[in-house]
């Protein structure tokens, strides 16, 4: 069965376009692959698609603005295929993404989650490691040099320790994407609160080694500016306190200590300190640092 890829769209149309280009390039053709436009206003985006005569590409423009959550929701919605991805609209997939996480699907149909191996980007398309991704997957993310299979309370523990994950380059089972829904106040780290989610449900994840996506980081994106300004670790703390909730409901003290702790998140806070200083968000840095998990 196809790929389902889904391009959740609000943002810089230059990027789009080599986004859907990397589609295009893919080595195996088995792919249909959807994009959601949340109203950006910009006429060349339509305009480009209409100009696109490929049947396995949809464009769809939504007549207002709605938000990333909800463009989410529009996407599931809308998948027809068994392996879904919610690519971002600026992340680049390599020639052999298709092959990789096909041939991981039929590997390993009863996991509910692919993680293949990824790259980051910069603004300009350069591969570099900043420090939050080398801690993310040198240090944190389990050792793995081929394919294996994660679950339960390690794997919850591992993602409570630091979440190594890269959202955009996840492939979902549909039926277990559907039937987990997305959280309305966690809109900077609704990967994490997702995929908790499902590993609390028993679902498990696979880890495939073999890079096959570029991960774009830049500095004006909401994740980033949300940072700087103590948005995000504001909601980290709330989300780490029901976690840790939900473990010791579920029996997994290791999985519920590790969201108290929290330890990549709040030595995070710690390096951004100099930053937050410019923006008066020492306070909210130093809370989630030192403070407990909690609401």
């Amino acid at each position: 069965m196809p790929l389902d890829i889904f391009v959740p769209f609000w943002g810089d149309p230059a990027l789009l376009r080599e986004t859907v280009a990397s589609v295009l390039a893919q080595r195996n053709g088995d792919w249909l692959l959807t994009v959601v436009d949340d109203a950006y206003p910009d006429e060349s985006v339509p305009a480009w698609f209409a100009s696109m005569d490929d049947p396995r590409i949809t464009y769809v423009r939504k007549e207002r603005n709605e938000g990333i959550t909800a463009n989410y929701r529009t996407c599931v919605s809308m998948a027809t295929q068994e392996s879904v991805v919610i690519l971002g609209c600026d992340d680049v997939l390599l020639p052999d993404f298709v092959d990789v996480v096909l041939a991981a699907r039929a590997r390993f149909p009863g996991a509910a989650i692919i993680q293949p191996g990824v790259e980051v980007i910069d603004e300009h398309g350069r591969v570099v490691r900043p420090l939050a991704d080398r801690v993310k997957q040198d240090v944190v993310r389990p050792r793995a040099s081929a394919a294996r299979v994660l679950s339960g309370e390690p794997l919850a523990a591992n993602l409570m320790h630091g979440d190594w994950l890269y959202w955009p380059s996840l492939v979902f089972r549909r039926d277990v994407l559907v039937r987990t829904p997305f959280l309305d106040d966690l809109p900077l780290i609704q990967d994490l609160a997702l995929v908790m989610d499902m590993v609390l449900d028993g679902e498990q994840l696979v880890l495939e080694p073999r890079v096959c996506f570029r991960y774009r980081r830049h500095s004006h994106s909401a994740s980033s500016a949300s940072l700087i300004d103590g948005r995000r670790f504001s909601g980290e703390r709330a989300y780490f306190a029901h976690v840790a909730a939900s473990c010791d409901a579920q029996g997994w003290p290791r999985a519920a200590r590790a969201a108290r702790l929290a330890v990549t998140s709040r030595l995070h806070a710690l390096t951004l300190l100099p930053r937050a200083a410019r923006s008066g968000a020492v306070g909210t840095m130093l809370r989630h640092a030192f403070g407990p998990m909690r609401p």
